[in-house]
């Protein structure tokens, strides 16, 4: 008898003996589906309520969100599956089928995990330097890695040997890794640096010789603009592999402040310095006075060191400050007749008889 004819018969019988199964397995296919599909919906109110992933909960919800749903109909036929005895051709095409759409959805699931992650650890707040600036090509290469181990995980469970293609994306990946060194040493740093947070864009570093605001964290280089307005190009690598002071995390600054009197000056004006000094700090709104004491006797000068504290980090107002203390003690040493040193040499001379002549008058006494 045709092969044709018998079909509809064999497949009425079996459905006929197999109903409960069927009916059970129905159940369970549509109630997980309907849980991917809930779960997903959650997933994009998640993902859409914080689109930039600063919580693990918005990274799973961006997870969720990405079950399509050709994998909810193939896991729900191999479901259906388990529960009844299909043909066994027809059980082979769906195991087959469900290798295929779960290997290529784990990797999808992977892919946004860790995309995911890497914007939460990266920080992406709206003004700042974030992943936006490598998004793309980290997307393309962890999409490339994932979905190759796919391949092979497909390959293999459906019988073919792997071994060789594994062997083969070894070495491949290994030369390209040579060739690539030097682009992916930049990679990796400018990951370290969006992981790391040593600095951020607006942020005003020091590095070398080097002071700047952070313009631009790229793939391979950092753009910063100097302070003489010129932009300075630094590639990642190298950046890191140096001492960087980011001058925009504190609070306040101390700064100093030396100068030096000279050597006539009498005991009792230099005594009256540090509160001079004191008065010329606490003349500035958000400055706060350290010490002023005498550090040294200088080859011209009595040396004399000041530090105060400025509760900003704004360098024009470091400036506007630093100036202002000066001209306050200026006019305070001005008054008091407290000269201040420069470099000089004096000479000692002597007249005919043999005595001394003092290069400037001699103080008077003290009565």
């Amino acid at each position: 008898m045709d092969e044709r004819i018998m079909w509809p018969s064999r497949a009425a019988a079996w459905l006929a003996q197999n109903r409960h199964e069927l009916m059970i397995g129905a159940a369970a296919a549509v109630a997980a589906v309907a849980l991917m599909l809930v779960l997903r919906e959650i997933g994009r109110q998640i993902a859409a309520r914080d689109p930039h992933c600063r919580t693990w909960r918005s990274v799973i919800g961006r997870v969720f969100a990405r079950t399509s749903i050709v994998f909810m109909v193939v896991a729900a036929l191999d479901v259906l599956a388990s529960y009844s005895e299909p043909p066994e051709r027809i059980a082979r095409l769906i195991d087959v089928a469900f290798i295929i759409v779960a290997a290529l959805q784990a990797a999808v699931w992977a892919r946004e995990l860790v995309m995911g992650i890497l914007a939460q650890k990266a920080g992406d707040e709206p003004g700042e330097t974030s992943l936006d600036n490598a998004r793309a090509v980290i997307r393309v290469l962890v999409s490339v890695a994932l979905f190759a181990i796919a391949v092979i995980v497909i390959l293999d469970n459906l019988g073919v040997n792997v071994t060789a293609l594994v062997a083969g994306l070894g070495i491949g990946g290994i030369a390209i890794g040579l060739a690539a060194q030097g682009i992916f040493s930049d990679l990796f740093a400018a990951l370290s640096i969006l992981f790391d947070k040593p600095f951020r864009r607006g942020d005003t570093i020091s590095f070398g010789n080097s002071v700047g605001t952070v313009e631009r964290i790229g793939l391979k280089t950092t753009r910063l603009r100097a302070l003489s307005g010129e932009q300075l190009v630094m590639a990642n690598t190298k950046l890191l592999d140096q001492e960087i002071r980011n001058l925009a995390e504190g609070q306040s600054r101390r700064t100093s402040l030396n100068f030096g009197i000279t050597y006539q000056t009498p005991t009792e004006k230099l005594e009256a310095i540090p509160d001079l000094a004191r008065q010329a700090v606490e003349s500035r709104r958000g400055c706060a006075f350290v010490r002023c004491a005498m550090t040294g006797f200088g080859p011209s000068s009595l040396d004399h060191e000041l530090l105060f504290d400025v509760t900003t980090v704004d360098p024009n107002v470091l400036a506007a400050d630093r100036t202002a203390i000066m001209m306050h003690i200026l006019r305070e040493f001005a008054e008091r007749k407290i000269d201040f040193a420069y470099p000089t040499q004096t000479t000692f001379t002597a007249a005919p008889d043999g005595k001394m002549i003092m290069p400037y008058a001699a103080a008077p006494a003290r009565r």
